[in-house]
């Protein structure tokens, strides 16, 4: 069973890329892994993480064993070219071409296991019906308070429940003040 996995825009030209490539092809996948730690290229370590997701998709998607695995492809195509410029003499402006490559790796069983297992469903959950959402929040936004009856309340009362009614609504007006008004504060402000 085939497992493949991309790398697409690497910032790396194809040429260099299959410098690194052409060692690990037809290699085992645990072989592969080891050869990439020690090179001494600078595409090594994008291809190192490539081969490490091809291994992880036949583990999870096809349920195959690490040690059977090998390399059957791995190529690097050509992406899109980007073009800088750079001073030259006497005005001129030289192009300056930063290629970018795909890279591909194939990988496949040496041994053909047998036993299948069939892939996990994912099953999906119910969806939730408008109505009984906004039926939720209807219900949470009907909280009463009680209603202030000022005519049965006495004068003192009715002054504290003013007061504290305006003082709560200056203590949430009130902030701290901001940072220029902390780096130029005087007397006058």
């Amino acid at each position: 069973m085939q497992t493949k996995a991309k790398l697409k825009y690497l910032k790396i030209s194809p040429r260099k890329v299959r410098l690194v490539l052409d060692v690990i092809r037809g290699m085992d996948a645990k072989m592969a892994k080891e050869q990439l730690k020690f090179l001494n290229k600078k595409s090594n370590i994008p291809i190192l993480k490539l081969l490490n997701s091809a291994i992880a998709n036949a583990k999870e998607n096809q349920e195959l064993e690490e040690s059977n695995l090998y390399i059957k492809e791995v190529r690097a195509d050509e992406g899109p070219t980007y073009k800088r410029w750079r001073a030259r003499a006497r005005g001129r402006a030289d192009t300056i071409r930063k290629r970018t490559s795909h890279v591909t790796i194939i990988l496949d069983e040496r041994k053909p296991s047998k036993v299948r297992k069939k892939p996990k469903k994912i099953e999906m959950l119910e969806p939730i019906k408008f109505e009984e959402m906004r039926g939720k929040e209807k219900a949470e936004e009907k909280v009463e308070t009680p209603p202030l009856d000022l005519a049965s309340m006495s004068k003192k009362e009715k002054a504290k429940e003013k007061t504290g009614f305006f003082q709560k609504e200056k203590q949430e007006k009130k902030r701290e003040p901001g940072r220029i008004r902390r780096l130029f504060r005087r007397k006058s402000i």
